[in-house]
């Protein structure tokens, strides 16, 4: 059994979900873009005795309340939010899924000593999601040209407002999330319906999903608006070089799905890769974004830190391989 309540902190009011009658560790899961805390639900019931699940809708998913987000600052509006939660419920293991994943590398990056452990899901990279090349993430372009709002896919926002519950396109909601979210053929079961409910339960709009756009001069022609979620995560706004700095250095478990299209070096969802192979025209020979290479060289400098690399595993390891996933997060939370 599953429950949720309206927490209110001192920047807003986030609905998280609990399990009724656990006691222990708190153990906090964030969600990643286009997407709620309903993702983690099958995770939160297996957690094992001696910690206390919890799942937080961001705002502007699922039902928390829809704040407008400033890009500017990067993935903070998110971070801080989650920072608030911890001021309530004390200091936690943090669980953070592809955008989740870079919202907790940013509250660890700002006050690690609230973070007992950090867990890394598929994450965005530390140099944001395109726009950047190495692992170092050198910017392509100085104004972060490739990333940015308007990088979505327009016919994919357009599923969304419609709520387009139905498999008959290549990029409604369900579809989407049986062939990115996922490997192609992984079994879903029963929960199916509730993640296309949880994907199009994301705010849409200038101030949300996907952001505002703006045009650019240089090869793929969009560049970082201001305001929304992908914009947050343009590199120009969200960087973490000086992740390696922090003091203390909780332990970091890094879990990644082979077969992962989104977050890859070679990812189906980068304009500047997806010019590379001929499916954007006018590709300019700019080089794509190495995502797994920039997030390994930025944990290399963290140093405390386990990678665990699922084999046949796309973007959602909780969800595909759940007894490897859960397995290897148990064994971070009861060492950490």
């Amino acid at each position: 059994m599953i429950s949720a309540e309206r927490i209110s902190t001192a920047r807003s009011t986030l609905n998280v979900l609990s399990v009724p009658g656990t006691t222990g560790e708190p153990v906090l899961f964030v969600h990643g873009n286009v997407s709620s805390s309903a993702f983690w639900r099958s995770t939160m019931l297996a957690l094992p005795a001696g910690f206390r699940p919890l799942a937080v809708d961001l705002r502007g998913f699922g039902d928390s309340d829809p704040a407008p987000v400033d890009a500017t600052r990067g993935l903070r509006d998110y971070s801080d939010d989650v920072l608030s939660l911890l001021d309530v419920i004390g200091a936690a293991h943090l669980v953070g899924w592809s955008m989740g994943g870079g919202v907790v590398l940013q509250a660890l990056r700002d006050r690690p000593e609230a973070v007992r452990s950090a867990t890394l899901v598929n994450p965005v990279s530390p140099y944001g999601f395109g726009g950047t090349t190495g692992p170092d993430g050198v910017l392509t372009h100085p104004d972060g040209t490739g990333a940015g709002g308007g990088a979505a896919n327009p016919d994919f926002v357009a599923a969304l407002r419609a709520g387009d519950r139905s498999a008959d396109s290549p990029v409604s909601p369900r579809t989407v999330l049986r062939t990115a979210y996922v490997v192609p053929g992984a079994d879903l079961g029963d929960d199916e319906d509730a993640f296309v409910e949880s994907m199009l339960s994301t705010r849409l709009g200038d101030d949300h999903y996907p952001g505002d756009t703006v045009t650019a001069a240089a090869w793929p022609g969009v560049a970082p608006g201001k305001r929304g979620v992908l914009n947050t995560m343009a590199p120009t706004y969200f960087r973490i070089d000086d992740l390696h700095t922090v003091d203390p250095k909780p332990p970091i478990l890094w879990i990644r799905g082979t077969e992962d299209v989104i977050v890859s070096d070679t990812s189906l969802f980068d304009l500047v890769h997806l010019g590379a192979i001929g499916v954007v025209p006018g590709w300019d020979g700019t080089p794509a974004q190495p995502m797994v290479t920039q997030t390994r060289a930025a944990l290399d400098r963290y140093g405390n830190y386990r990678e665990v690399a699922i084999p046949g595993c796309g973007h959602s390891p909780h969800i595909e391989k759940p007894a490897e996933f859960r397995a290897a997060l148990t064994a971070q939370l009861s060492a950490a």
